[in-house]
């Protein structure tokens, strides 16, 4: 069977094959394999790509198809279960044919096991990029250490592996100011507080009664979709001014018992680092705050739950100056922290 070699760059109403499949781990997807598809897509009338999975992966097989759909939303992706040994190609074919229920034209890959993958699949073969020339990248330096490898990551595998730093205080303790200045320091996203923004509007409205669990629940979901979408656009730290976990405190301040649906939508959620700024700075009443009276309480109440639920934090204290480069200090020690995927 003769070797196809092609190229990305292909005129667009120019697609000599009908059907085509590309199959790998994607683990994680990068732009290497969006040049792989693109390929594809660019010579195929109808393209599927085969997502292998292993329960020993940490990330899901679903969650890399996941992916790979908002990269590529013109190709048909499918997630399989990875039970053939690596390497024999034969059984692989087989598997493909079962699976898939047709024998596709052709088959883009970057390996050398194409060629031998396509001939027992009966398909011909297009090889892409074998030298890597095109997108200098593979999934396993991206497994060794994702920060190093940014941008060769899409907006889903930034929000997945960006470091999360979330500052939270009590009412006028700063965190805002802080969490801009990370952001700008770092060049990267902050994410606002959706629950003073969602307070401001009540308060305008004057809408009563002036708070009930079902706001808590959603002020807590918008959070988190803020905060995760925000970080598809982040360098390698996404930076968030309070969280859903913070959302449940409030909603124990306000409502005077803590809601375990409030608290839920926190659980499962991870930050790398918690900055807990300090109430040793003057208070500055804007109109829909509190007030002083209650601020120290507060800090304490977010200290306590902080410790008993084991989540790393740091207190910010003294000046912003003072603040800020201790809070550079501790997120230059997270971004250090990279383990092996």
């Amino acid at each position: 069977m003769r070797k196809v070699i092609m190229h990305a760059h292909q005129p667009k109403d120019k697609k000599p094959f009908k059907s085509g499949l590309t199959i790998g781990k994607f683990y994680p997807p990068h732009a290497g394999h969006s040049y792989l598809i693109d390929t594809a897509l660019r010579n195929t009338e109808e393209v599927t790509v085969v997502v292998c999975h292993r329960d020993d992966q940490r990330i899901p097989g679903t969650l890399r198809a996941q992916w790979l759909r908002e990269m590529h939303p013109d190709a048909r992706v499918v997630v399989v279960d990875d039970i053939m040994k690596d390497g024999d190609s034969r059984a692989w074919a087989e598997h493909t044919k079962e699976f898939l229920g047709f024998i596709p034209d052709v088959v883009f890959t970057s390996e050398e096991y194409g060629e031998r993958y396509a001939r027992f699949l009966g398909a011909r073969h297009v090889l892409v990029d074998i030298s890597r020339n095109a997108v200098p990248i593979s999934a396993t330096r991206i497994r060794a250490n994702p920060l190093a490898e940014w941008e060769f990551l899409g907006g889903g595998a930034r929000a997945y592996f960006a470091k999360r730093i979330c500052v939270l205080g009590a009412e006028s303790t700063g965190t805002t100011t802080m969490a801009q200045a990370l952001a700008e320091h770092y060049n990267t996203v902050w994410v606002p507080e959706f629950g003073r923004m969602y307070a401001e509007a009540k308060t305008r409205a004057r809408v009563q009664p002036p708070w009930r669990t079902e706001d808590f629940i959603y002020i807590a979901n918008e959070q988190n979709r803020m905060e995760d979408q925000l970080a598809r656009a982040s360098n390698k730290i996404v930076i968030a001014d309070t969280d859903s976990f913070a959302t449940s405190i409030w909603h124990e301040r306000c409502m005077g018992f803590i809601s375990p649906e409030v608290d839920s939508i926190s659980s499962g959620r991870s930050y790398d680092l918690y900055f807990l700024t300090d109430v040793d700075i003057p208070f500055v009443q804007d109109g829909t705050r509190d007030g002083e009276s209650i601020r120290a309480a507060m800090h304490d109440r977010f200290k306590e739950e902080l410790e008993k639920r084991g989540k790393p934090h740091v207190l910010l204290s003294g000046s912003h100056e003072a603040r800020l480069r201790r809070a550079v200090q501790e997120c230059d020690r997270v971004l250090r922290d990279v383990r092996p995927l």
